[in-house]
């Protein structure tokens, strides 16, 4: 038999130097400086400066948000940053990014929601630019036109007392925030901290939420664009729907498709429909999906009080193995799922496919989780009001993400999830040196994906820069 060799010896000492670990992390910091985000968080941030000493505050904040997205839980992750000056320049320390936390109250808090949608306008433009633009959303073997906004909450655990955190309806302790992404880009428009017992169909939490999405539009797209929003049955309430109907009637193409909870009169319109009505669900690539069909109910259920030509449409589909079945389905056999939507058949497309479309809502529970691991899955403080502009550093992180791969890479990275862009291109290792003036970060020659982190850097100095 052949032996298997031994890993070779080494001798470990921390007497280093000219190293630097999480070098791709830099592409994070020039990428805040390349939209204009740093800037923006400086001017919104400048009163909280005193007399224009010691640290930018605005800096503080990008440094944050760069932390989070390289993966950082805790503000004292700041190290990773500071401790390699060389890289990252002068980053704050761990009590002055505590103070700045602190010192950010809800007017201050609003101005950094308006510095980000300043960067994303940028960051858009660029996109435009270079030919990279916003992709489109796929959904039946179709491209859905315009932006695909997913609203969505989520439960997020305490260990420890919190202000605020309460008892939360799975029977958990901790928050309960409400969130939206833009389903093109994985980017992270809006959200809001919310205590653990905050009800999941808070009419008047959803709205908040969607203006504040809306507001990170660029004007050129939310009032030249088709918007589609999309929640589950926690977002039926009539006063959010209406709600989007007074957009629409105002400005941007708002339409919108929501779950619909499976009440008695739905059971009873489901028990009559002759078989003849039911047609082939679709699958997002657009080939029949098995075992599943799907029918319209739209006449047969009451629906007074929401938005005039609101349509209600049905899915009924063999349970997957462990699914959660209620009553009325395992009477029947299939597990079914009711959704409103006031997208008109003509030019809308059938049934089939509006169901479809509104299957991929499901993706939001993908951006909720990779967001949980870029910074909102814990937070650090006892006071709340930290803890929101903790939640609002987190969605800039998720933004440079999402920035990242739509400008900056090609390829399977350009639809990597967080934890596969740190892995291969955040947390490379790499070799300070200094020669002709210039400082150069070398990349080991053996890294697997040293030129697609190459190319991105290269690609990034060739952004173009907005004007002044």
């Amino acid at each position: 038999m052949q032996g298997i060799g031994s890993r070779p010896k080494l001798h470990v000492s921390t007497d280093g130097s000219g190293v630097v670990g999480h070098a791709g992390a830099r592409l994070l910091a020039d990428l805040a400086e390349a939209t204009g985000l740093t800037g923006a968080y400086s001017t919104a941030l400048g009163p909280l400066r005193p007399r224009g000493t010691g640290h930018d505050p605005g800096r503080t904040a990008t440094d944050l948000a760069v932390m989070l997205a390289d993966g950082g839980e805790a503000i004292a992750d700041l190290a990773v940053l500071r401790d390699q000056g060389e890289v990252f320049g002068p980053v704050a320390s761990t009590p002055t990014a505590w103070r700045l936390l602190a010192d950010i109250d809800g007017a201050v808090l609003a101005s950094l929601r308006a510095a980000r949608a300043s960067a994303r306008e940028v960051a858009w433009m660029q996109a435009a630019e270079t030919g990279q633009g916003i992709p489109a959303v796929q959904a039946g073997g179709r491209e859905l036109p315009g932006l695909v906004l997913d609203l969505d909450a989520t439960l997020i655990t305490c260990h420890s007392e919190k202000e605020a955190a309460a008892p939360t309806y799975k029977g958990g302790f901790g928050f309960h925030p409400l969130l939206c992404f833009l389903a093109n880009t994985g980017e992270a428009l809006s959200g809001r901290l919310r205590p653990g017992n905050a009800g999941a169909n808070t009419a008047a939490d959803h709205i908040t939420v969607l203006d504040d999405a809306l507001a990170q539009i660029p004007d050129a797209q939310r009032h030249g664009t088709a918007i589609l929003v999309r929640a589950d049955s926690a977002g039926s309430a009539k006063a959010f729907l209406a709600h989007i109907r007074t957009l629409r009637e105002h400005g941007p193409d708002l339409r919108f498709s929501v779950g619909y909870a499976v009440t008695e009169p739905v059971r009873h319109a489901i028990r009559t429909l002759p078989e003849e009505v039911w047609y082939p669900a679709l699958d997002q690539n657009g080939t029949l999906r098995d075992g599943a069909e799907v029918a319209e109910l739209t006449g047969m259920v009451d629906l007074t009080g929401y938005p005039a030509d609101t349509r209600i449409i049905v899915r009924r589909e063999r349970p997957h193995p462990g699914a959660q079945l209620s009553l009325f389905d395992q009477d029947e056999g299939l597990r079914h799922q009711v959704f409103l939507t006031d997208t008109p058949s003509c030019g809308g497309g059938p049934a089939q496919f509006l169901e479809a479309r509104h299957r991929g809502h499901a993706t939001v529970e993908d951006h909720i989780r990779c967001g949980k691991t870029t910074g909102f899955g814990r937070f650090p403080s006892r006071d709340f009001a930290i803890n929101a502009v903790w939640l609002e550093l987190s969605l800039a992180a998720i933004d440079l993400l999402a920035w990242t791969r739509v400008l900056l890479l090609n390829g399977e990275l350009a639809t990597a999830e967080p934890k596969k862009l740190r892995y291969r291109l955040l947390h490379v290792a790499a070799r300070l040196t200094r020669g002709g003036r210039r400082l150069r970060l070398r990349i080991s020659a053996t890294w697997p994906w040293r030129n697609e982190l190459a190319d991105a850097f290269h690609r990034l100095a060739a952004l173009p820069r907005p004007a002044g």
